[in-house]
């Protein structure tokens, strides 16, 4: 699974919510460019945040050499945004697999003009995050819904509208937790604060089943990571 994951690009356009693009010519090679700018920023170097107070940047359990600078351009104010994207890593180095914005550099459409506020509070990184992840883990990014259903890995053919449906007995059904975690990304991109609990509510098993559900899913790979101090 994370050899597949690191082959699959860290930013394709269909990542990117209305309103937004990547340039057709961008000045920016991510492959080429992006050690560059880590070095122009001095991405990895010591910092001051107060007066004698050094201290080092605590990224030692992620290769920052992994890390990609990416351009985007906001289409109505041509306002352009350096997005840096790394996979995360835990502390003991085994690969998270998730994709997260570790870096951002607001550019406006000419050299020397102010960066609206409303551009600095209403870039979408959450969604552009969840977008990428969507896409980086098996059932939301390996297969889509192609008029209104999917073909599952058992063999049957998933309908769109059935996704939300309760989730049944996951010794009997077919592609269970494939199911899980399709029902759990519609939820996470519908806002929903806790998918999870809405998770059990629909199938009518205590929250801890559904928790387990989860997890099981994303262990199977299937779902991106949790993260920490975020319901659901």
């Amino acid at each position: 699974m994370i050899e597949d994951l690191e082959r699959i690009d860290l930013l394709v356009p269909a990542d990117l919510p209305a309103g937004w693009q990547m340039p057709d010519a961008s000045p920016i090679d991510p492959d080429r460019d992006s050690a560059q700018i880590d070095h122009a920023l001095r991405y990895e170097q010591w910092v001051d945040p107060v007066p004698g107070q050094d201290r080092r940047l605590h990224s030692s359990h992620n290769n920052t050499d992994t890390g990609r600078w990416f351009l985007i351009q906001h289409v109505e104010s041509n306002t352009r945004v350096l997005l840096r994207l790394q996979r995360q890593y835990l502390l003991d180095e085994e690969p998270k697999g998730e994709v997260r914005i570790t870096g951002i550099v607001y550019l406006p459409e000419w050299a020397g003009d102010s960066v609206a506020s409303p551009m600095l509070r209403n870039l979408p990184t959450s969604r552009i995050e969840a977008a990428i992840n969507r896409r980086q883990f098996a059932v939301t990014g390996a297969s889509r819904f192609t008029g209104g259903t999917m073909a599952m890995p058992s063999g049957r053919t998933l309908r769109a509208e059935d996704v939300m449906k309760p989730l049944g007995n996951p010794k009997r059904t077919p592609d269970f937790y494939e199911v899980v975690a399709l029902q759990h990304a519609r939820l996470v991109d519908d806002g929903e604060p806790n998918p999870t609990a809405r998770m059990a509510d629909l199938s009518r098993v205590p929250l801890s089943t559904a928790q387990g559900w989860v997890a099981r899913a994303r262990r199977k790979g299937l779902l991106p990571p949790g993260r920490r101090g975020r319901a659901g």
